[in-house]
Protein backbone atom coordinates (compact mmCIF):
# COMPACT_ATOMS: atom_id res chain seq x y z
CA UNK A 1 0.00 0.00 0.00
CA UNK A 2 1.17 3.58 -0.48
CA UNK A 3 -0.57 4.94 2.32
CA UNK A 4 1.47 5.58 5.61
CA UNK A 5 0.06 3.04 7.75
CA UNK A 6 0.18 5.13 10.98
CA UNK A 7 -1.96 7.35 9.43
CA UNK A 8 -4.26 5.04 7.63
CA UNK A 9 -4.85 3.93 11.72
CA UNK A 10 -4.67 7.39 13.48
CA UNK A 11 -1.71 6.09 15.57
CA UNK A 12 1.42 7.78 16.44
CA UNK A 13 4.63 5.87 14.51
CA UNK A 14 6.88 5.46 18.21
CA UNK A 15 2.82 3.30 19.26
CA UNK A 16 3.49 -0.03 19.34
CA UNK A 17 0.53 -3.01 18.98
CA UNK A 18 -1.64 -2.65 21.77
CA UNK A 19 -2.32 1.19 20.18
CA UNK A 20 -2.91 -0.62 16.59
CA UNK A 21 -4.77 -3.03 17.66
CA UNK A 22 -6.95 -0.82 19.53
CA UNK A 23 -7.16 1.58 16.65
CA UNK A 24 -8.02 -1.48 13.93
CA UNK A 25 -10.60 -2.50 16.18
CA UNK A 26 -12.19 0.66 16.28
CA UNK A 27 -12.17 1.84 12.53
CA UNK A 28 -12.71 -1.57 11.37
CA UNK A 29 -16.37 -1.01 13.08
CA UNK A 30 -17.05 1.96 12.09
CA UNK A 31 -15.69 1.38 8.41
CA UNK A 32 -16.80 -2.65 7.89
CA UNK A 33 -19.31 -2.65 4.59
CA UNK A 34 -21.59 -4.75 7.09
CA UNK A 35 -22.14 -1.55 9.15
CA UNK A 36 -21.43 1.15 7.00
CA UNK A 37 -23.54 1.84 3.56
CA UNK A 38 -21.12 4.75 2.55
CA UNK A 39 -19.74 4.32 -0.78
CA UNK A 40 -16.32 4.52 0.35
CA UNK A 41 -16.69 1.84 3.26
CA UNK A 42 -15.51 -1.09 1.40
CA UNK A 43 -12.66 0.98 0.22
CA UNK A 44 -11.85 2.71 3.30
CA UNK A 45 -11.90 -0.83 5.27
CA UNK A 46 -9.98 -2.46 3.35
CA UNK A 47 -6.95 -0.01 3.84
CA UNK A 48 -7.41 -0.08 7.54
CA UNK A 49 -6.82 -4.30 7.23
CA UNK A 50 -4.20 -3.83 4.97
CA UNK A 51 -2.25 -1.03 7.15
CA UNK A 52 -2.74 -3.36 10.17
CA UNK A 53 -1.35 -6.50 8.68
CA UNK A 54 1.52 -4.28 7.40
CA UNK A 55 2.59 -2.86 11.06
CA UNK A 56 2.09 -6.44 12.58
CA UNK A 57 3.68 -8.43 10.03
CA UNK A 58 7.36 -7.05 11.92
CA UNK A 59 7.43 -7.83 15.32
CA UNK A 60 7.57 -4.59 17.67
CA UNK A 61 8.63 -5.48 21.70
CA UNK A 62 6.42 -2.94 23.68
CA UNK A 63 8.72 -0.17 25.53
CA UNK A 64 9.74 -0.67 28.88
CA UNK A 65 9.24 2.12 31.49
CA UNK A 66 11.68 4.92 31.70
CA UNK A 67 12.53 4.42 35.46
CA UNK A 68 15.53 6.52 35.52
CA UNK A 69 12.72 9.10 34.13
CA UNK A 70 10.24 8.24 37.16
CA UNK A 71 13.64 8.38 39.94
CA UNK A 72 14.39 11.79 38.76
CA UNK A 73 10.74 13.20 39.69
CA UNK A 74 9.68 13.78 35.97
CA UNK A 75 5.87 14.50 35.89
CA UNK A 76 4.36 11.71 34.59
CA UNK A 77 2.19 11.97 31.18
CA UNK A 78 -1.81 12.63 31.46
CA UNK A 79 -3.49 9.82 31.31
CA UNK A 80 -5.34 9.33 27.95
CA UNK A 81 -9.19 9.24 27.76
CA UNK A 82 -9.61 4.96 26.90
CA UNK A 83 -10.96 4.72 23.05
CA UNK A 84 -14.99 4.20 23.22
CA UNK A 85 -17.58 2.64 20.70
CA UNK A 86 -19.29 5.00 18.69
CA UNK A 87 -21.40 7.03 20.26
CA UNK A 88 -25.46 7.21 18.70
CA UNK A 89 -27.15 11.18 18.05
CA UNK A 90 -30.67 11.05 18.03
CA UNK A 91 -33.62 13.75 18.09
CA UNK A 92 -35.51 13.94 21.11
CA UNK A 93 -39.28 15.63 20.31
CA UNK A 94 -41.26 17.66 23.32
CA UNK A 95 -43.69 20.09 23.72
CA UNK A 96 -42.96 22.95 24.26
CA UNK A 97 -45.25 22.17 27.75
CA UNK A 98 -43.08 19.49 28.44
CA UNK A 99 -39.50 21.26 27.71
CA UNK A 100 -40.69 23.79 29.89
CA UNK A 101 -41.64 21.68 33.18
CA UNK A 102 -39.10 19.10 32.48
CA UNK A 103 -40.11 15.34 31.65
CA UNK A 104 -39.79 11.55 31.16
CA UNK A 105 -39.65 10.04 28.14
CA UNK A 106 -38.88 6.80 26.72
CA UNK A 107 -36.50 6.86 23.47
CA UNK A 108 -36.97 3.37 20.86
CA UNK A 109 -33.67 3.07 18.94
CA UNK A 110 -30.96 0.48 17.44
CA UNK A 111 -28.08 -0.65 18.50
CA UNK A 112 -25.63 -3.34 18.16
CA UNK A 113 -24.76 -5.99 20.46
CA UNK A 114 -21.88 -8.73 20.51
CA UNK A 115 -22.82 -11.72 18.22
CA UNK A 116 -23.88 -14.58 20.12
CA UNK A 117 -22.53 -16.95 17.49
CA UNK A 118 -18.87 -15.80 17.41
CA UNK A 119 -19.10 -13.69 20.81
CA UNK A 120 -17.97 -10.60 19.16
CA UNK A 121 -14.96 -11.94 17.61
CA UNK A 122 -16.43 -12.19 14.41
CA UNK A 123 -14.54 -15.69 13.62
CA UNK A 124 -16.38 -18.98 13.50
CA UNK A 125 -17.16 -21.83 11.79
CA UNK A 126 -14.57 -23.32 9.32
CA UNK A 127 -11.57 -21.62 7.50
CA UNK A 128 -11.71 -20.14 4.13
CA UNK A 129 -9.47 -18.75 1.63
CA UNK A 130 -10.26 -15.33 -0.60
CA UNK A 131 -8.04 -13.66 -3.10
CA UNK A 132 -6.25 -10.35 -2.41
CA UNK A 133 -8.60 -7.83 -4.22
CA UNK A 134 -5.48 -5.77 -4.64
CA UNK A 135 -3.08 -7.92 -6.68
CA UNK A 136 -6.12 -10.26 -7.53
CA UNK A 137 -4.14 -13.02 -6.08
CA UNK A 138 -0.68 -12.57 -7.58
CA UNK A 139 0.53 -11.54 -4.77
CA UNK A 140 2.70 -8.80 -6.52
CA UNK A 141 1.14 -5.14 -7.60
CA UNK A 142 3.28 -2.66 -9.74
CA UNK A 143 4.70 1.14 -8.04
CA UNK A 144 4.18 4.10 -10.06
CA UNK A 145 7.61 2.93 -12.45
CA UNK A 146 5.46 -0.31 -13.28
CA UNK A 147 8.12 -2.42 -11.23
CA UNK A 148 6.56 -5.47 -10.06
CA UNK A 149 6.56 -5.21 -5.97
CA UNK A 150 5.04 -7.28 -3.30
CA UNK A 151 1.47 -6.99 -2.78
CA UNK A 152 1.63 -4.71 0.51
CA UNK A 153 -2.34 -5.83 1.32
CA UNK A 154 -1.69 -9.23 1.29
CA UNK A 155 2.23 -9.52 2.49
CA UNK A 156 2.94 -10.93 -1.10
CA UNK A 157 0.51 -14.10 -0.38
CA UNK A 158 -1.93 -13.16 -2.90
CA UNK A 159 -4.84 -14.31 -0.61
CA UNK A 160 -6.37 -14.48 2.71
CA UNK A 161 -7.27 -17.25 5.57
CA UNK A 162 -10.14 -16.44 7.11
CA UNK A 163 -13.28 -17.57 9.34
CA UNK A 164 -16.01 -14.87 8.77
CA UNK A 165 -18.62 -15.70 11.04
CA UNK A 166 -21.64 -16.66 9.04
CA UNK A 167 -24.77 -14.92 11.23
CA UNK A 168 -22.84 -11.44 11.47
CA UNK A 169 -20.40 -11.63 8.41
CA UNK A 170 -17.41 -10.95 10.67
CA UNK A 171 -18.68 -7.60 12.21
CA UNK A 172 -19.18 -9.48 15.23
CA UNK A 173 -22.13 -7.29 16.14
CA UNK A 174 -25.70 -7.61 15.84
CA UNK A 175 -28.83 -5.35 16.49
CA UNK A 176 -30.73 -5.05 18.88
CA UNK A 177 -34.15 -2.93 19.51
CA UNK A 178 -33.93 -0.40 22.83
CA UNK A 179 -36.28 1.40 24.79
CA UNK A 180 -34.81 4.09 27.28
CA UNK A 181 -36.26 6.43 29.56
CA UNK A 182 -34.35 9.48 29.80
CA UNK A 183 -35.48 12.54 32.10
CA UNK A 184 -35.68 15.79 30.75
CA UNK A 185 -34.61 18.76 32.41
CA UNK A 186 -36.93 21.93 33.11
CA UNK A 187 -35.93 24.78 30.65
CA UNK A 188 -33.80 23.13 27.80
CA UNK A 189 -34.74 25.19 24.09
CA UNK A 190 -35.23 23.55 21.07
CA UNK A 191 -30.62 22.37 19.83
CA UNK A 192 -30.07 21.41 23.10
CA UNK A 193 -28.05 18.38 24.18
CA UNK A 194 -29.08 15.32 26.83
CA UNK A 195 -25.84 13.37 27.07
CA UNK A 196 -26.74 8.99 27.97
CA UNK A 197 -23.29 7.97 29.44
CA UNK A 198 -22.71 4.51 28.31
CA UNK A 199 -25.88 3.86 26.25
CA UNK A 200 -24.45 4.52 22.47
CA UNK A 201 -22.38 1.60 20.98
CA UNK A 202 -21.69 -1.57 24.07
CA UNK A 203 -17.77 -1.65 23.98
CA UNK A 204 -15.83 -4.48 24.62
CA UNK A 205 -12.52 -5.76 25.66
CA UNK A 206 -10.55 -2.77 24.00
CA UNK A 207 -13.46 -0.42 23.69
CA UNK A 208 -15.54 2.05 26.47
CA UNK A 209 -19.17 1.59 25.52
CA UNK A 210 -20.12 4.80 23.78
CA UNK A 211 -22.84 7.22 24.67
CA UNK A 212 -26.08 8.39 23.57
CA UNK A 213 -26.70 12.20 22.26
CA UNK A 214 -30.04 13.49 22.34
CA UNK A 215 -30.82 16.91 20.47
CA UNK A 216 -33.60 18.54 21.41
CA UNK A 217 -37.05 19.29 19.38
CA UNK A 218 -39.35 21.30 19.97
CA UNK A 219 -42.63 20.40 18.40
CA UNK A 220 -44.86 22.85 16.87
CA UNK A 221 -48.01 24.44 19.14
CA UNK A 222 -51.48 26.42 18.08
CA UNK A 223 -50.45 28.96 20.63
CA UNK A 224 -47.24 29.49 21.91
CA UNK A 225 -44.58 31.11 19.65
CA UNK A 226 -40.80 30.98 21.08
CA UNK A 227 -38.53 33.93 20.47
CA UNK A 228 -35.47 32.48 22.63
CA UNK A 229 -37.12 32.16 26.01
CA UNK A 230 -39.89 34.46 25.29
CA UNK A 231 -43.47 33.05 24.55
CA UNK A 232 -45.91 35.28 22.40
CA UNK A 233 -49.50 34.39 21.83
CA UNK A 234 -52.52 36.42 20.26
CA UNK A 235 -55.35 36.37 22.36
CA UNK A 236 -59.02 37.83 22.20
CA UNK A 237 -60.60 39.53 25.13
CA UNK A 238 -64.10 40.94 25.49
CA UNK A 239 -63.86 44.62 24.71
CA UNK A 240 -65.69 45.41 28.12
CA UNK A 241 -63.10 43.60 29.85
CA UNK A 242 -60.64 45.76 28.70
CA UNK A 243 -62.68 48.97 28.90
CA UNK A 244 -63.91 47.75 32.70
CA UNK A 245 -60.52 46.72 33.35
CA UNK A 246 -61.65 43.07 34.51
CA UNK A 247 -58.87 40.38 35.71
CA UNK A 248 -58.08 38.00 32.75
CA UNK A 249 -56.49 34.19 32.93
CA UNK A 250 -52.90 34.08 30.68
CA UNK A 251 -51.97 30.82 29.48
CA UNK A 252 -48.29 29.87 29.55
CA UNK A 253 -46.11 26.92 28.86
CA UNK A 254 -45.72 26.77 32.70
CA UNK A 255 -49.90 26.64 33.64
CA UNK A 256 -52.44 29.67 34.13
CA UNK A 257 -51.64 32.93 35.39
CA UNK A 258 -53.86 35.56 36.67
CA UNK A 259 -53.57 39.25 34.99
CA UNK A 260 -55.84 42.27 35.92
CA UNK A 261 -55.84 44.90 33.62
CA UNK A 262 -55.67 48.69 33.80
CA UNK A 263 -59.03 50.14 32.89
CA UNK A 264 -58.83 51.60 29.39
CA UNK A 265 -60.21 51.99 25.78
CA UNK A 266 -61.25 48.91 23.48
CA UNK A 267 -58.53 48.80 21.74
CA UNK A 268 -55.59 46.40 20.54
CA UNK A 269 -53.43 46.57 23.90
CA UNK A 270 -50.01 44.96 24.13
CA UNK A 271 -49.33 43.09 27.43
CA UNK A 272 -45.06 42.30 28.73
CA UNK A 273 -44.81 40.43 31.61
CA UNK A 274 -40.78 39.72 32.92
CA UNK A 275 -40.01 36.53 33.36
CA UNK A 276 -43.71 34.97 32.78
CA UNK A 277 -42.18 33.00 29.90
CA UNK A 278 -39.67 30.02 29.16
CA UNK A 279 -38.10 28.93 32.30
CA UNK A 280 -34.52 29.40 32.61
CA UNK A 281 -32.18 27.28 33.17
CA UNK A 282 -28.64 27.49 35.24
CA UNK A 283 -27.26 31.12 33.93
CA UNK A 284 -30.06 31.81 31.92
CA UNK A 285 -32.58 33.72 32.97
CA UNK A 286 -36.44 32.97 32.60
CA UNK A 287 -37.81 34.85 29.07
CA UNK A 288 -40.91 37.07 29.44
CA UNK A 289 -44.67 36.92 28.15
CA UNK A 290 -45.54 39.26 25.14
CA UNK A 291 -49.16 38.91 25.07
CA UNK A 292 -51.70 40.55 22.32
CA UNK A 293 -54.70 41.52 23.26
CA UNK A 294 -57.24 42.29 20.92
CA UNK A 295 -61.20 43.72 21.87
CA UNK A 296 -63.88 41.21 20.92
CA UNK A 297 -67.14 43.11 20.91
CA UNK A 298 -71.04 41.57 21.55
CA UNK A 299 -72.30 40.26 17.77
CA UNK A 300 -75.57 39.39 19.47
CA UNK A 301 -77.75 40.73 22.51
CA UNK A 302 -80.39 39.12 24.57
CA UNK A 303 -83.25 41.98 25.73
CA UNK A 304 -81.97 42.03 29.04
CA UNK A 305 -78.62 42.73 27.75
CA UNK A 306 -79.68 45.31 25.49
CA UNK A 307 -81.06 46.75 28.61
CA UNK A 308 -78.66 46.66 30.89
CA UNK A 309 -76.37 48.32 27.95
CA UNK A 310 -77.99 50.71 27.45
CA UNK A 311 -78.74 51.77 31.33
CA UNK A 312 -74.73 52.11 31.81
CA UNK A 313 -74.49 54.26 27.96
CA UNK A 314 -76.94 56.89 30.23
CA UNK A 315 -74.62 56.65 32.91
CA UNK A 316 -72.05 57.44 30.87
CA UNK A 317 -73.85 60.48 29.16
CA UNK A 318 -74.71 61.70 32.44
CA UNK A 319 -70.93 62.36 33.06
CA UNK A 320 -69.63 62.42 29.31
CA UNK A 321 -67.35 65.33 29.82
CA UNK A 322 -65.14 63.04 31.93
CA UNK A 323 -65.83 59.36 30.63
CA UNK A 324 -66.13 60.60 26.98
CA UNK A 325 -63.79 64.23 26.63
CA UNK A 326 -63.65 63.61 22.90
CA UNK A 327 -67.54 62.97 22.33
CA UNK A 328 -67.68 65.76 24.83
CA UNK A 329 -66.31 68.18 22.70
CA UNK A 330 -68.16 66.81 19.46
CA UNK A 331 -70.96 67.30 20.93
CA UNK A 332 -70.08 71.50 22.04
CA UNK A 333 -68.79 71.61 18.58
CA UNK A 334 -72.11 70.83 16.76
CA UNK A 335 -74.65 72.20 18.99
CA UNK A 336 -75.55 69.32 20.43
CA UNK A 337 -74.80 70.46 24.10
Amino acid sequence: MTQDPYAVLGVSPESGPVEWKRAFRRLAMRWHPDRNDHPEATERFKEINAAYEQLTAVEVPEPEADDAASAAGEAAPATEEPPRAADIRLNLEVTIEEGALGCRKTVHYTRGKACVTCDGSGEAGMSRTRFCDVCHGSGRVRDAQRVLLPCDACGGRGFFTERVCPDCGGSGRETTEVSLQVKVPAGMLPGDELRVAGQGEPGDDDLAAGDLYLTLVLRSHPLYRLDGRHVAYSMPVSALALLAGEEITLPTPLGTIHHMLTPGTAGVQDLHLPGKGYPGRGRHAAGDLLVSLTPVFPARLTVEQRKLLLKAAAVLQADVETTMPELAEWQKRHGLR
